[in-house]
């Protein structure tokens, strides 16, 4: 019993250190993307509606969601 209850709080704590930040799309409170799953989408509506040319739109995903963007929540400096 005692192994099924230490077996049951790792599961559900490893759920909360786990957790995906970007399994969906954030905004904040201006409407602006908070992580990488929302700012793709931004900038592909963006690149459709003609606003920025591919070249920028790839500038921008690299710099907010590259190996280094700041956009990723675990990034550590």
């Amino acid at each position: 019993m005692k192994s099924i209850l230490i077996a049951a709080s790792i599961a559900s704590l490893s759920g909360c250190v786990f957790e995906d930040d970007n399994a969906k799309p954030k905004y904040g409170s201006t409407g602006l993307a908070v992580n990488c799953r929302a700012y793709v989408q931004i900038v592909i509506d963006s690149y459709r509606m003609k606003q920025y040319s591919a070249d920028e739109s790839f500038a921008g995903l690299e710099r907010n969601c590259g190996m280094n963007g700041r956009a990723w929540r675990d990034r550590r400096d």
